[in-house]
């Protein structure tokens, strides 16, 4: 367990070419769930919890870390299972995700282990958990149940998705609208791609959804292969990083190695905010980075496409 706790804070800052590194856990029960290391900042022993009125009830209490303040949710409790007992034996996971510090209640914390995106993969249809599953692996022979992080946080802790009104042109939203334009979205978390669909959609560009950067690539070719130009169907990609088959690195190299697809524009939008490696976007050749979740930020992105290849068209 030493070993565990001691490595998280370094193994956060490797990044791999379509590779992850899952932190293993458990609750309640017998089944073994995953976190991406690249999302975590420490595993602390449960500390003292302080209850706050009118909090969320899946929210233990706060507990006092390293001179802050973070909130402490309990994970079996957020996915609709009994509560964790037993605080004093239990752990907490210390994540970042879309530039906000939580600390996340499990039973226990078992190792760290690295795999390839290619092992992992969609959940099965009807699930059990699957509503809070991005995906699922093997490992030592027992199913590992990678946990839909950003699902929970948007019950807990709802992101805003509105788009200031500064932000959206009307013109540009009709010129969209009139030119048929369509944006390709890549990202292995439902509520992740409605939020995307949502902004994108507000700006007047049509929505393409996939669930993984395996299934992008494979539609691009698609487009490719049968003589047509990508252009024609799509403005830009919108890929997350960090998806089951292939991460959001591989497709933007495989996209940007490729002649057919290299002019695609290719944005990687990520909650992977705190620890992401720019030398790395910038190295598999994507266009832009943003992190997780800006709609104002994002529809100036889009818009930005948009006024691009109407000059393009007009030209």
């Amino acid at each position: 367990m030493a070993g565990v706790l001691d490595s998280v804070d370094q193994r956060t800052k490797l990044v791999g070419q379509n590779r992850l590194e899952l932190l293993l856990f458990r609750l309640n029960d017998e089944q073994v769930y995953g976190i991406n290391v690249f999302k975590v900042r420490e595993v602390l022993q449960c500390p003292k919890l302080t209850e706050v009125p009118q909090r969320n009830p899946v929210v233990r209490g706060i507990a006092h870390v390293r001179g802050g303040t973070i909130s402490v949710i309990d994970m079996s409790l957020a996915m609709g299972n009994a509560p964790l007992t037993d605080l004093d034996h239990c752990f907490v996971i210390i994540s970042e995700y879309n530039m906000a510090v939580q600390g996340f209640l499990v039973r226990s914390v078992e190792r760290i282990v690295n795999l390839n995106w290619e092992s992992i993969h969609p959940p099965p249809k009807g699930a059990g958990r699957g509503n809070y599953l991005t995906a699922v692996t093997e490992v030592d022979k027992r199913i590992v149940e990678v946990i839909d992080v950003e699902k929970i946080l948007s019950e807990v802790s709802p992101l805003s998705e509105e788009i200031s009104d500064s932000v959206l042109n009307d013109d540009m939203v009709s010129l969209a609208s009139a030119g048929d334009l369509a944006v390709l979205i890549a990202d292995d978390s439902s509520v992740a791609r409605k939020q995307i669909k949502r902004c994108v959609e507000k700006v007047g560009v049509k929505t393409k959804l996939v669930a993984d950067g395996r299934k992008a690539l494979d539609h691009l070719l698609e487009i490719v292969e049968a003589g047509e130009a990508v252009s024609d169907h799509y403005i830009m990609l919108i890929s997350d990083i960090e998806m089951p088959e292939m991460d959001g690195y591989t497709l933007t190299t495989r996209i940007k190695q490729d002649p057919r697809l290299a002019d695609l524009h290719v944005l990687l939008h990520t909650s992977l905010s705190g620890v992401f490696n720019e030398a790395m976007v910038k190295r598999v050749g994507a266009d832009d980075f943003l992190a997780k979740f800006k709609p104002d930020s994002l529809a100036n992105l889009v818009q930005v496409e948009v006024n691009r290849t109407l000059e393009s068209k007009r030209g």
